[in-house]
């Protein structure tokens, strides 16, 4: 029963860390997808998914030592800080799935704007590993990235090894980043939740501990500094921060999590 059922758990993180719910270029993972191999997703991205999944990435790094697992924690971590943080310390709320009237704008891709970005040849090997078709996967023939085939398998496609593989869907990949930075993005919920905060906190503490990464420490401490500061009124919380702090009390998850984030920022610092 324990085999099957760990190989069920490392079967669904591979098929989702793979699959488009995860955002290959950017990293962290959007809301939810609307199919059974995790193709397609709604593209909203909410920091509580982004908050526990990295854990779970993590759990599995520790229980089989394969460092894909790790890669995506950080990835996800990476896209948090990158994108999803407040300037006071704090996480934003939520990246939206709309841009420019559409849903998916922001991360769908042709054929011909790989080509455009990468040239002929990387373009097409990206759109080979990433499976960007001229028929698409998504609306108007557009295409939701996923890891389609593996660097092997793209090795031996395009006649090359698969270090060079490796390497220039590396390559390719952090170009198509920059190239989809100059779209326009989808709007922000700037809120800053006391509970989804604080699984953040969470996130970045046990995240320190298992990589030993004293930059995830400090910003979990920073962000904790966030709550203490802003959502914490005598002896209470508050639910939230947005330009100034809610009138509303937090609610019991607010608190459950607050105190979990603490036990894991002791567990962290000894402080």
């Amino acid at each position: 029963r324990a085999e099957g059922a760990r190989s069920f758990v490392l079967h669904t993180l591979n098929r989702m860390a793979r699959g488009g719910i995860h955002d290959q270029l950017g990293g962290g993972f959007h809301r939810y997808s609307v199919d059974e191999a995790w193709r397609v997703p709604h593209f909203e991205k909410m920091l509580y998914d982004n908050a526990l999944l990295p854990l779970l990435y993590l759990q599995a790094y520790q229980l089989t030592g394969d460092e894909e697992y790790a890669g995506v924690a950080v990835r996800t971590l990476e896209y948090v800080r990158r994108e999803m943080s407040h300037p006071e310390g704090g996480f934003y709320s939520a990246q939206d799935a709309d841009s420019e009237g559409e849903e998916g704008r922001f991360f769908v891709w042709r054929p011909e704007e790989l080509a455009a970005v990468l040239g002929e040849e990387d373009g097409a090997l990206l759109a080979f590993h990433l499976g960007v078709t001229e028929r698409g996967n998504f609306e108007g023939g557009r295409t939701v990235l996923q890891a389609a085939r593996s660097e092997a398998e793209t090795a031996e496609a395009f006649g090359i090894g698969v270090e060079e593989a490796r390497r220039r869907i590396r390559e390719g990949k952090r170009r198509l980043f920059a190239a989809r930075e100059r779209r326009v993005r989808p709007a922000l919920d700037d809120k800053v939740i006391a509970g989804w905060n604080a699984l953040m906190i969470s996130a970045f503490a046990q995240a320190a501990a298992c990589l030993r990464n004293e930059a995830y420490l400090a910003r979990a401490v920073q962000a904790a500094d966030f709550i203490e500061r802003r959502l914490v009124v005598g002896a209470r919380l508050r639910r939230s921060f947005r330009e100034k702090t809610s009138t509303i009390g937090g609610y019991l998850e607010d608190y459950a999590y607050w105190v979990a984030a603490l036990l894991d920022l002791y567990e962290a610092t000894l402080e």
